[in-house]
């Protein structure tokens, strides 16, 4: 089975070559797939100096938001998964080759990289305590049992990514798929993962305001949609 790696990128001409080698250097079959989201730091120069035969290069006119640059990448995907790669440090594509192994074995549908398995350091105590919540509130609403809904690393099979019918535009894109993956009650297997965070001053995008609007996503998939 092939992977697909999704890797949504805006302004992280810091590190965007490193995560680029990390992930090539994965121990499996797979495809990369980046969108460069508008970027306006050199990020850009950087993707198409080093694009030619190492990864499919997609290019937004302006910056659309993550869950814009998830949803125009699975239009060029052929892999049998998908997993999302954030485009800093924090998340080691050296998992990839154990994540996996429940979807090829045919064991779950989606897997979750879990960073609250393993003995990771923690972020801020507000974004520690905000992903706790959020994670407390989708096994609530949809019957789930798991301990990071809002990690980066979620790995789904295609056919079923594809299925969701994905509406997001920023950071909503976890707990849309966790809803809808909830909703229709796809196997979600947790296994713990490596994961180094950085803080806003390093580049952290993701702020309150995200957290809030993905407890109303979760809510608003369960009553309303």
């Amino acid at each position: 089975m092939m992977l697909s790696v999704v890797i949504p990128v805006y302004n992280e001409k810091k590190t965007v070559l490193d995560i680029l080698e990390k992930v090539k250097a994965a121990s499996l079959k797979k495809e990369i797939i980046v969108v460069d989201d508008g970027s306006t730091d050199g990020t850009s120069e950087i993707l198409e100096k080093n694009s030619k035969g190492n990864f499919i290069l997609i290019k937004h006119p302006s910056n659309m938001g993550k869950g814009s640059a998830i949803r125009t990448a699975l239009k060029h995907t052929s892999g049998d998964m998908i997993i999302i790669q954030d485009a800093d440090l924090e998340y080691n594509p050296a998992d990839y080759v154990r994540l996996v192994q429940p979807i090829i074995t045919g064991e779950a549908g989606a897997v979750y990289g879990s960073r609250n398995l393993g003995n990771n350091k923690k972020g801020s105590a507000l974004y520690y305590w905000g992903g706790m919540f959020l994670s407390s509130l989708a096994n609530f609403l949809y019957g789930l049992s798991i301990t990071d809904e809002a990690t980066c690393y979620k790995i789904i099979r295609t056919d079923i990514l594809k299925d969701l019918d994905l509406e997001c535009r920023h950071f909503e894109f976890c707990p849309e798929v966790t809803a809808k993956l909830g909703k229709r009650k796809i196997k979600i297997v947790e296994l713990p993962i490596s994961y180094i965070p950085r803080l806003h001053k390093d580049g952290k995008k993701i702020g309150v305001k995200d957290g809030i609007v993905a407890a109303w996503i979760l809510i608003k998939y369960k009553f309303i949609k």
